[in-house]
């Protein structure tokens, strides 16, 4: 590990697994799903040296199982592939994941704010043009 802070190498290594990972559905190419499962090997080894073994084994795991369900197409495999995109925070890479594999995901529509209507705000205040409407607003002179 560089010197870098550990939070924001180990956020970069996620987005690095997410993004080859998507490469593989895309390609469907053997050398892909080797650099899923290398990024998944280096994650699990948490920052250690290379000859270092890892004890910790999740992402080598979850790779190799959305590998053979991206691979294959079958009711299991779309669950997999289903709860891998839920976990997915990223809207822009959970649709191109979703695409890449084939599978519908419900959108929602973008939430249009509705203006506030603060009709408090400017009571008391004269309307534009019109000084003159109130007598208590007209200038004092002398």
């Amino acid at each position: 590990m560089e010197s870098q802070d550990p939070v924001e190498w180990h956020g970069r290594l996620l987005r690095a697994w997410q993004l080859a990972l998507l490469r593989f559905a895309v390609t469907l190419d053997n050398a892909d799903r080797l650099n899923v499962m290398a990024v998944a090997a280096e994650i699990d080894r948490g920052g250690r040296r290379y000859e270092e073994q890892a004890n910790f084994s999740f992402f080598r795991k979850i790779s190799a199982d959305l590998c053979s369900s991206i691979l294959q197409q079958n009711d299991a495999a779309d669950a997999i592939l289903r709860q891998y995109l839920e976990r997915i925070e990223d809207p822009r890479l959970k649709r191109a994941f979703a695409s890449a594999v084939e599978i519908e995901i419900e959108t929602a529509p973008p939430r249009i704010r509705k203006p506030k209507v603060n009709s408090w705000l400017w009571r008391g205040l004269a309307p534009r043009g019109n000084t003159t409407a109130r007598p208590d607003l007209r200038r004092r002179t002398g």
